[in-house]
């Protein structure tokens, strides 16, 4: 439990954050990342199948293969996140979950820079058209959780020459938890890449998408698969760390019970994607 010290000079690095930045943006350490090896579950579900999106989404294509796509996804429990509750998601193709709206942003300029909420396990601009890629791949066969897996996904433009293979765990706030275990779960095995034609890094964590959230501490820096690949993290309902280091600066409830870190309009770019011969 930290001291009270540690606790006021916390939320007085939030409070400058906000006052300098317009939003408040919390830092998970590198080393609460667990070592382990594959996934939380081989049971990966079905391929996803988009519904809308960006560059060549593929609309309605059986087979999942797509860029910048995302499939919408009524869920049977309900979600609360940063103080809202929701019974629906999309499910984006370039590594996220998202709420109220799907996102085919490429750009990983990271979760607190989405437009809408988003739970990030790895946003980098996934591509899986390309035959020897994998795809996206969601399963509901446990009460009260949700899993999707980026299964062996190449990146842009149709490169499949490494893969990356990574898991979300989300689980409504009435599910019993294991111990050790939480409400949401990142699990990482090979991660091959992050450089792609668009982009050189990529990002992990939580966003509001009015600009606040929580980031993993090496999100849009060279090396970040490197550092996931065998690892996993978990998450409470208040996105404290579970069975590692808590996340600084100490932020408010942002999954369940309250509004968390909210009213401060973040900044987005975009870029338009150009379509490669």
């Amino acid at each position: 439990m930290r001291s009270r010290q540690t606790f006021l000079i916390a939320l007085a690095t939030v409070s400058l954050l906000e006052v300098t930045t317009g939003f408040a943006e919390t830092v998970i350490p590198n080393s609460a990342l667990i070592p382990s090896t594959g996934y939380y579950t081989n049971d990966l579900g079905t391929n996803i199948v988009t519904t809308g999106g960006g560059n060549a989404a593929n609309v309605g294509l059986a087979s999942g293969r797509n860029d910048d796509g995302f499939m919408a996804l009524a869920l049977p429990f309900s979600v609360t996140f940063f103080g809202n509750t929701y019974n629906s998601l999309f499910i984006n193709n370039n590594g996220s979950v998202s709420f109220g709206a799907g996102i085919s942003s490429f750009i990983p300029s990271g979760p607190t820079g989405a437009p809408q909420p988003i739970i990030s396990p790895y946003f980098g601009d996934v591509d899986t058209r390309n035959a020897l890629s994998g795809v996206v791949h969601y399963q509901t066969n446990v009460a009260n959780q949700l899993v999707v897996t980026w299964d062996q996904v190449g990146y842009f433009n149709q490169h499949a020459d490494v893969l990356n293979s990574f898991q979300l765990i989300l689980r409504s706030t009435d599910f019993s938890v294991p111990v050790g275990e939480g409400n949401i779960g990142f699990f990482y095995s090979t991660m091959g890449w992050e450089v792609t034609d668009t982009s050189q890094t990529s990002a992990v964590g939580f966003g509001d998408g009015a600009g606040n959230g929580e980031v993993l501490e090496s999100s849009l820096q060279s090396g970040l698969n490197g550092i996931l690949q065998d690892h996993h993290i978990w998450f409470d309902p208040n996105l404290q760390v579970v069975g590692g280091e808590t996340p600084l600066p100490a932020a408010l409830p942002m999954f369940a019970g309250g509004a968390g870190v909210l009213g401060f309009l973040g900044w987005r770019k975009r870029k338009t994607k150009q379509l490669k011969a």
